[in-house]
């Protein structure tokens, strides 16, 4: 008898999962969801937040969500979702993307109105799209607006007496009732959509020349290098910084182009000699860096082995850096090096394995106090310390640690010693006995 009123009370759960199963089952994709466009969506431009009006309803089902999609041939671009708790109309705006070289032609808008139990019914819509065709763009500076006018199709430019840079980003007009103010700018060395940093439009000199930029490509001119070495083009590094990799001579004139405020630029003579608004190169020959630093005007020379920065090599030939506090070019103030390796001091090879550095009292070295130290790179690795390097001067110890008050080879003043202010020492590093018996001197000027 058990086994009978067991068998039926599993016969009963099994029934009634299967009828709860069935129920849930059945709870899926029901209903009539119906969706009517209320508004014109034929055609649009590019970079338009286009406005939609959709009528929905259903009369057996809740309404859950109707989603906006566009797509660009087979993919889509963007999408809206609105929930839709009630029958009755519903508005919104979709943008439209403005991307780089997508030409005007139709696109696909897809309307997907779903109720609760997931049931959707769909319209889909050729849309016309294009670029919108402006009077104007603004290349908006620190200085003011200038107006860029149309030119031809999607291309725009000024002509007029310009300064030899020109930094600025763009921005296009809104147009039409759906249309939205755009900007263009500079990001990762070139113009992208959607940014305000500052275009760096340069010409080789001030004077009557032309701006251009295209809104379909985006390409944008001039960028012109106006900076040369010796004929060589410096490269951009960023809006500050302009290098070249080039051979130089001892005592050959160095003739730098494009930069038109030069004679007020801080020339630094471990590596240069002026001599009748000429400049001549005073190190020793061979391959260097140079880089022009419009924020600090002066120019960083870096000796260099084939195409990588010099680092001393075992027989004394080679580069000698300074990491450390207390002294810095072209002033301490602007630009002092402190233990950042980037910003590390490259002397100046002189020949027979020396290696100089000239600073001046108060301006390019600190006064009443130093603590730097000699590397064999710029960067951490191989330096000098006590055991390598000594010296004689009357002003300058090498510190040993401990009492001396220095970490072995960190530089530093003897007790009551100063730099008097404006006078010019020079630190030489003499290699000629070898890389572990560096001798400095330090000779008032």
């Amino acid at each position: 008898m058990k086994r009978i009123i067991y068998s039926c009370i599993s016969l009963g759960i099994i029934l009634f999962a299967a009828c709860k199963k069935e129920e849930q089952s059945y709870a899926y994709f029901k209903g009539n969801p119906v969706l009517t466009l209320k508004s014109s969506v034929t055609s649009a431009h590019f970079g338009d937040s286009l406005a939609f009006n959709v009528q929905v309803s259903d009369t057996e089902i809740p309404l859950s969500t109707v989603k906006v999609q566009l797509f660009y041939t087979d993919d889509k671009v963007q999408e809206v979702t609105i929930r839709t708790k009630e029958n009755g109309e519903y508005s919104g705006k979709i943008y439209v993307p403005f991307y780089k070289n997508v030409p005007d032609g139709a696109a696909t808008i897809k309307f997907v109105l779903q109720n609760i139990s997931k049931k959707t019914t769909e319209q889909s819509f050729d849309i016309n799209l294009s670029r919108p065709d402006y009077e104007y763009l603004s290349l908006i500076t620190e200085t003011g607006t200038l107006r860029m006018d149309k030119v031809g199709r999607n291309e725009y430019a000024i002509t007029a007496n310009l300064p030899y840079q020109v930094k600025g980003y763009i921005e296009a007009p809104k147009v039409g009732a759906q249309g939205n103010v755009l900007n263009f700018g500079w990001q990762n060395n070139t113009v992208e959509f959607g940014s305000t940093s500052p275009i760096p439009f340069s010409n080789s000199s001030s004077g009557v020349y032309t701006i251009r930029f295209n809104t379909l490509n985006y390409e944008a001119s001039p960028f012109i290098v106006a900076y040369a070495v010796n004929g060589t083009v410096m490269n951009r590094v960023d809006d500050s910084n302009y290098r070249a990799d080039i051979n130089l001579t001892k005592d050959a004139e160095v003739v730098f182009d494009g930069i038109q405020d030069l004679t007020s630029w801080w020339i630094d003579s471990d590596f240069f000699t002026k001599t009748g608004g000429k400049l001549f190169f005073n190190a020793l020959s061979g391959k260097y860096r140079i880089t022009a630093n419009f924020t600090n005007k002066y120019f960083i020379v870096e000796a260099m082995d084939g195409n990588n920065l010099a680092t001393l090599k075992g027989d004394g030939t080679g580069a000698i850096w300074i990491i450390g506090t207390d002294i810095g070019k072209p002033s301490l103030a602007a630009n002092e090096v402190g233990w950042n390796t980037d910003k590390a001091l490259c002397l100046a090879p002189i020949g027979n394995k020396k290696y100089r550095i000239t600073v001046v009292g108060g301006q390019t070295i600190k006064r009443d106090a130093i603590n730097f130290k000699f590397f064999h790179q710029k960067g951490w690795g191989g330096e000098f310390t006590n055991a390598a390097l000594s010296t004689t001067s009357d002003i300058v110890f090498v510190g040993s640690g401990g009492a001396s008050g220095r970490d072995p080879g960190n530089l530093g003043l003897i007790a009551g010693k100063t730099f008097e202010e404006g006078r010019t020492y020079v630190f030489v590093v003499d290699l000629s006995l070898g890389n572990t018996q560096a001798v400095l001197t330090v000779t008032p000027q």
